[in-house]
């Protein structure tokens, strides 16, 4: 056994500390806010509530609850977050696979102006006028057809794919499969890691999606449920939803909180499901077999 040196160890334990402090300073203000959704207004107005709730109650819960239209633009979350997830996944492995084969005509070509569009995006302007040339305008395809494939998730998906053995594959076309079913039959069974990391990464995004809704989407039927928080925490919205509950000024605190938490938890909610496929797919590529 290797004895481990005093800057060694004194390297691990600073590491340690900064990573505990770190994660602290991520906790504390979404424990705050939790705190706050199950505390009165009175308590919250008097500073009394830090991360443990104060004068219990579940009227701010109730308020964000009743409201119909905070249920519907949570199903349309939902929807996006969920279709356009799959979306994503079905057309990103698809130009995984084919661009990791190196038999492929003008491969590095295309991997070059895949890196080009990480570095220049397109601009506002010229994006909302492709959307609009498209008719996606007011429509839910303008929140998934503009981000089909990111270019990082694309290569990420690429190097797990040029990981996979290719006796595999060979095997696959001795049995008489084509590319499309030993992609659908052979690699995307063995990518499940990596489709679980990515996929997680763009249902993230999707569901905190908000500046393409703003721009994109007018139908307030069709709002995403972070547009329908920034209604309620900066517009007018939170007042109706008091009324609607008959709670005081006091509580619009604990109400704007408390739509946080509903906006917030079901994302969180994911991770745990994922989380050993998800730590497989965050080394990817750090390590080759």
């Amino acid at each position: 056994m290797i004895k481990e040196s005093t800057s060694r160890r004194a390297f691990i334990y600073s590491n340690y500390l900064f990573l505990t402090f770190t994660a602290l300073a991520m906790l504390l203000p979404f424990l705050h806010i939790f705190a706050g959704s199950l505390s009165s207004g009175s308590a919250i107005s008097k500073g009394l509530v830090s991360i443990y709730p104060v004068e219990w109650t579940l009227i701010n819960y109730k308020a964000v609850l009743q409201n119909a239209a905070i249920w519907k633009s949570f199903g349309v979350t939902v929807t996006l977050t969920v279709g356009g997830t799959l979306f994503n996944l079905l057309f990103t492995s698809l130009m995984a696979y084919g661009l990791s084969k190196n038999e492929l005509k003008g491969r590095s070509i295309i991997l070059m102006l895949i890196v080009f569009t990480m570095i220049f995006q397109v601009p506002m302007i010229p994006g909302y006028l492709l959307v609009k040339a498209l008719g996606m305008l007011n429509s839910l395809w303008a929140l998934v057809i503009p981000g089909t494939i990111s270019a990082f998730n694309l290569i990420i998906m690429i190097s797990f794919f040029r990981s996979i053995p290719e006796g595999l594959v060979e095997a696959a076309r001795i049995d008489g499969c084509g590319e499309y079913r030993t992609w659908w039959s052979i690699v995307l069974p063995l990518s499940l890691p990596s489709m679980s990391t990515i996929g997680l990464f763009y249902a993230v995004g999707h569901w905190n999606g908000y500046f393409n809704a703003i721009m994109y989407i007018r139908d307030p039927g069709l709002f995403p449920l972070q547009v329908k928080l920034r209604q309620l925490l900066v517009d007018s919205d939170a007042e109706a939803l008091m009324q609607s509950v008959n709670v005081t000024m006091q509580s619009m605190e604990g109400i704007k909180m408390a739509t946080i938490m509903v906006a917030t938890i079901p994302i969180l909610l994911v991770y745990p499901l994922i989380q050993k496929h998800f730590i497989k797919g965050a080394m990817i590529g750090s390590v080759k077999g």
